[in-house]
């Protein structure tokens, strides 16, 4: 059990099932590494910072790919998901050598891949990454937004809901 500060212990699952009470939007996050092919994972740690500067930032886990192609882009685009977009999700959260081979795209701000279908997009210039124990933490400003007003896709508990 991890101790802190403050002497007290807790159990790792406990901490994990109480962070499951935290309902959150889900997204695809998607970026091109200098060099490299096409890139995405399924992400729910996305939040807002700032409207002014229009600041965005979400968390990926060390050590699991793409994370170091992540680390390595100038951009990222995030793809808030609508109700009805749980195969996507699934799909994205896949340990899967070509994620875009049947997923069709477009190419946006350098080269960003661009999923057709969301209810907001974000693309984003990488400002900072921040060191967050087992995750970075990646700051990125806001340089296009594009939104579709539609019933989110929520998770909860281990499980989608509407």
């Amino acid at each position: 059990m991890p101790e802190h500060d403050d002497g007290k212990s807790f159990d790792p699952r406990q901490l994990r099932d109480a962070l499951a009470t935290f309902a959150t939007g889900v997204t695809v996050v998607t970026a091109l590494p200098p060099g490299g092919k096409p890139v995405a994972m399924t992400v729910n740690s996305f939040a807002a910072l700032s409207l002014d500067p229009p600041l965005v930032l979400w968390s990926a886990q060390k050590g699991i790919d793409p994370y170091s192609d992540f680390v390595a882009s100038k951009h990222y685009a995030v793809h808030v998901l609508h109700a009805g977009q749980e195969e996507l999700a699934c799909h994205f959260a896949r340990d899967i050598d070509d994620k875009f081979n049947a997923i069709p795209y477009t190419s946006g701000i350098g080269g960003l891949p661009l999923l057709d279908d969301f209810t907001a997009r974000f693309q984003c210039h990488t400002e900072r990454l921040v060191e967050g124990g087992d995750h970075v933490i990646l700051l990125g400003r806001v340089l296009s937004v594009e939104h579709r007003p539609a019933e989110p896709l929520i998770f909860h508990a281990g499980r989608f809901r509407h």
